[in-house]
């Protein structure tokens, strides 16, 4: 299991649309399970033996997007690098 982070400027809508564009189907095709608009704001996906969810906490000048993942590491820091 690994869990990364990263601030960015984007706001939480856009952070989860990208989630669901690059995990969903059509991209690593796993499953949406959760996803949850309120604070914190959360997406968790599924599939293939291993799950990736993602937080969006508000800042003070920043958000913080962490991402937790297990069997997807190496998709889950892809994401972060293109946020």
């Amino acid at each position: 299991m690994l869990t990364i982070g990263k601030q960015t400027k984007l706001a939480p809508e856009e952070v989860m649309s990208q989630a669901s564009i690059f995990f969903g189907k059509g991209g690593q095709d796993l499953e949406e399970n959760e996803q949850h608009s309120c604070f914190p704001c959360r997406i968790t996906f599924e599939g293939y033996g291993g799950y990736v969810t993602i937080y969006i906490n508000d800042e003070e000048k920043n958000r913080m997007v962490d991402v937790e993942t297990r069997e997807f590491e190496y998709q889950a820091k892809q994401f972060l690098m293109g946020i």
